[in-house]
């Protein structure tokens, strides 16, 4: 999962649907047959892949303007009903896809499997013709008949990556009983099991033909982002996944955003961020999520996945085909300060009335162009939900494909408990989901980010037509220098690339690594070993997608640790409190094995010491954000320590699971307040310090098996 690149395109737009066909057909005569012809299995698909490009697609696309510019931009195709499998007069069949794949040269195909009894259970728009009892037809004439499709021999060299059941595992977690949006439907699914019947014996039917790549959906970060539903979840997805023969062998990884219009990154503003002591996740918008955006959710819920027991190799896709949030009315810096809504609020790309809402979204545009491997942990950036395609009709239509009306689809809605009670946020007008709805097309095309270059042909509706696609890469960034040095992080800066069309982000290297990327001239490597020199540059990218030269090489060495212990842990502070005066005790600490074996966590303890002075003896503590999660820390005040400004300490016990030599636990953002909320003066406590960012903090004791391993005890 470390090679970056555009996914390659296996379709000229203006290819005819007949004549490929035939030559498909033709094509599959010549493929060899035995076991050998099937390709080799690689960690992540999309390396070095071709992908497949749906020509009922394109087709719609190109004939809307400036649709032709991403016309030939391959996608997902949707197995969403049963008469799918064999296509119609309107659709190409199962067969004649992957046909089509192999007659355009492709060796990547993308298809969702999505047709569990009783679909969809909150979502009335995209309700399936399944009963909830009906698991024996799912699996005899749905999972059956794709399974022996794409384990024809003739389709042995195509990598085949299936999203298996969007929305289900994720309703069982959240709309089942006992939440303000829960439904009777997904109660009757939770209670008869058949959701993960169903998505268990799809991996292991789909699993085990050797060419398939199982994704299993796991909603986005406005859905489980919070710890009462990312653990749960994780659960879900392991019990599925080990249900009808299926194993975790048979999950290639996970897919976040599917079909829906979370943003990939809020460039304006960090969920660790505050405005006059008020914390970014107390906004109304954020609503006490841990996530802001859906890159930083793949990441940490890929990260709970594997302490799960999931392969330490699984990958995530992020689906971007509709969360671009460009045009004019993209912010470009972060709201004002005069509260945290108004922060907030200002300075958010992801423009919904609520996070929860997700019926063809007014405002919203096309996202980053499918991309392979683009951050740590991801396999892709892809287009699972077809742009132009509806989420559903705005007002009830009779159809035979089982989807019913949702409000949610009605832009004259005023909401439900999932989304807060908050008018819909809908386009009018719309179709029945999965119908073409051109105006959304249209205003996805105008409100891309990237913007989409249009020169390559077709009218993009201003009249740009005709010239050449942008291949001039920016100039290389210049001025590197590190601006800020600790024991643990080094900070950069440099002076902007020039672009003939602008360029739209950095891409930071360490030691010839990619270590992050930013849309601003800076950025802070953490993580980092004490006394250590580094290696960075920069390179310079446009919407086009051209990357710069790297910048000149800037060595940095960070600075030296600190501590009395003689074990092989640390721990790192930094100050979250914009007061030391307030009712509350904010920091972030991380825990760092410095050794070269691993070390098991549930016998490892943190201690913070602070003097609570007057008002209440008891305490109230929380768990803002961890890398690890919140479920698996144990926090407690206790009474303890002789020297001034240590009468009470904070200790942090955490669950099963191991650090790896070299690892760090990520950041743990932790607070405590008495319990009449009167105030403290921090100034004076023992393991207080003013740093905010990452230092080693040698009056913060880590103790192993009740012996102090790193910092002085008072």
């Amino acid at each position: 999962m470390s090679t970056r690149g555009t996914i390659k395109q296996g379709l000229h737009r203006r290819l005819a649907a007949v004549s490929a066909l035939a030559m498909g057909a033709a094509l599959a005569v010549a493929i060899p047959t035995t076991a050998d012809a099937a390709a080799a299995r690689v960690d992540n698909p999309y390396v070095g892949a071709t992908a497949y490009v749906n020509p009922d697609w394109s087709a719609k696309a190109a004939a809307e303007p400036g649709g032709a510019a991403i016309a030939d931009t391959p996608g997902f195709v949707w197995m969403d009903r049963i008469a799918a499998i064999g296509g119609s007069s309107e659709a190409m069949s199962l067969r004649e896809h992957l046909d089509t794949a192999l007659d355009q040269g492709a060796n990547l195909f993308q298809v969702v499997i999505y047709d569990l009894p009783g679909r969809d259970c909150a979502a009335l728009a995209s309700n399936g013709e399944l009963g909830p009892t009906e698991l024996d037809r799912y699996k005899t004439e749905y999972i059956d008949p794709i399974s022996e499709i794409l384990a024809d021999p003739a389709y042995a060299d195509l990598r085949i990556v299936t999203i298996i059941e969007p929305d289900s595992l994720p309703n069982l977690v959240t709309n089942a009983g006992g939440t303000e949006g829960s439904t009777d439907a997904c109660a009757v699914m939770k209670a008869n099991g058949n959701y993960e019947k169903g998505v268990g014996y799809a991996l292991h039917t789909l699993g085990a033909i050797p060419n398939v790549y199982n994704y299993v959906d796991a909603a986005h970060h406005g859905w489980l982002g919070w710890d009462s539903n990312m653990g749960p979840a994780a659960t879900e997805f392991k019990k599925a996944a080990t249900s009808e023969g299926a194993t975790v062998d048979d999950v290639a990884g996970f897919i976040v955003n599917t079909a829906n219009y979370s943003a990939l990154k809020e460039p304006n503003f960090d969920v660790t961020d505050s405005v006059n002591g008020t914390t970014v996740r107390q906004s109304k918008w954020v609503d006490w999520n841990y996530y802001v955006d859906e890159l930083s959710f793949a990441q940490a819920l890929r990260t709970l996945l594997v302490s799960e027991g999931f392969n330490s190799n699984i990958g995530m896709l992020i689906d971007t085909a509709r969360n671009g949030w460009g045009g004019s009315d993209r912010p470009t810096s972060a709201g004002p300060l005069t509260s945290v809504d108004a922060y907030v609020d200002g300075g958010r790309v992801d423009r919904r009335i609520h996070a929860g809402n997700w019926c063809n979204q007014t405002g919203a545009g096309i996202g980053e162009r499918p991309t392979t491997a683009p951050e740590p942990g991801i396999d892709a950036y892809v287009w699972a939900k077809p742009p132009g395609e509806s989420d559903g009709s705005s007002q009830p239509e009779d159809n035979d494909e089982g989807k019913g009306f949702d409000r949610m689809c009605d832009p004259t809605y005023t909401g439900n408990g999932r989304n807060g009670n908050s008018m819909s946020g809908a386009l009018p007008n719309s179709p029945v989901a999965g119908h073409w709805f051109s105006a959304q097309f249209q205003e996805l095309v105008r409100n891309a980010y990237p913007a989409i270059d249009n020169n390559g042909g077709g009218d993009n509706g201003g009249g740009d037509n005709g010239g050449d696609d942008d291949t001039q890469a920016p100039t290389a960034p210049t001025g590197l220098t590190a601006t800020a040095k600790t024991s643990s992080s080094v900070s950069l800066s440099w002076t902007a690339s020039s672009d003939d069309t602008g360029v739209t982000g950095y891409t930071v290297y360490r030691d010839g690594v990619q270590v992050g990327t930013s849309t601003t001239t800076s950025y802070t490597d953490t993580g980092l070993s004490a006394s250590t020199a580094y290696s960075y540059t920069v390179k310079a990218k446009d919407a086009a997608g051209n990357v710069s030269a790297a910048s000149s090489a800037l060595s940095a060495t960070t600075s030296a640790g600190g501590g009395t212990g003689t074990g092989a842990l640390k721990v790192q502070y930094k100050n979250n409190d914009s007061s030391a005066t307030d009712n509350q005790i904010r920091m972030g600490l991380q825990l760092v094995n410095t050794g070269s074996t691993a070390v098991d966590l549930s016998t490892v303890k943190l201690r913070y010491w602070f003097t609570p002075e007057s008002g209440s003896s008891t305490f109230g503590t929380a768990c803002d954000y961890a890398v690890l999660g919140c479920g698996n820390l144990t926090l407690g005040v206790k009474t303890g320590g002789s020297e001034a400004g240590a009468s009470h300490y904070l200790e942090v016990s955490f669950g099963s699971g191991s650090l790896a030599a070299g690892a760090s636990t990520g950041e743990m953002q932790l607070r405590l307040n008495k319990s009449d909320w009167s105030n403290f003066n921090e100034a004076d406590d023992y393991s207080y310090s003013t740093s905010t960012s990452f230092t080693d903090a040698s009056k913060v004791g880590v103790y192993v098996a009740g012996a102090l391993s790193w910092g002085t005890a008072p």
